[in-house]
């Protein structure tokens, strides 16, 4: 697959992701990036973040229409988030890149590990 084929795949289906289950891109576009285009941990990292700004527009703007976005709440977490992304940006300057790898790695594992456990309570209560 091409360089350019296999980008217009990935956005789609970081797109449908991001529309689907809310995600951000860096849990789609950055494995894919590194493992699909080859590109080194921190350059997939700062690509996905600007490949997502478009998909935030739009997501956003589709689930205001829908009455579902809590305003302040997105707004307290944006406004804490431009400090956390500038300091996160600046470690993983810092930051070997194989130790950026599996620090991604791991918290891809937490991540699905938490959601395991959160989905098999929810359907034992239901069960119950």
């Amino acid at each position: 697959m091409s360089h350019v084929a296999l980008a217009l795949a990935l956005g789609l289906a970081g797109g449908t992701l991001a529309g689907l289950f809310g995600v951000g891109g860096g849990i789609v576009f950055v494995p894919a990036l590194t493992l699909g285009l080859g590109l080194s941990q921190l350059s997939a990292e700062a690509t996905s973040l600007a490949a997502i700004v478009p998909v935030v527009a739009v997501g956003s703007f589709r689930q205001h229409r829908s009455g579902l976005v809590d305003w302040n709440s997105a707004g307290i977490i944006g406004a804490c988030s431009l400090v956390g992304v500038l300091a996160g940006a600046e470690i993983a300057l810092n930051v070997p890149e194989t130790a950026l790898r599996r620090a991604f790695a791991v918290f891809l594992v937490l991540v699905a590990v938490q959601m395991a456990l959160r989905a098999t309570r929810q359907m034992r209560a239901v069960e119950a």
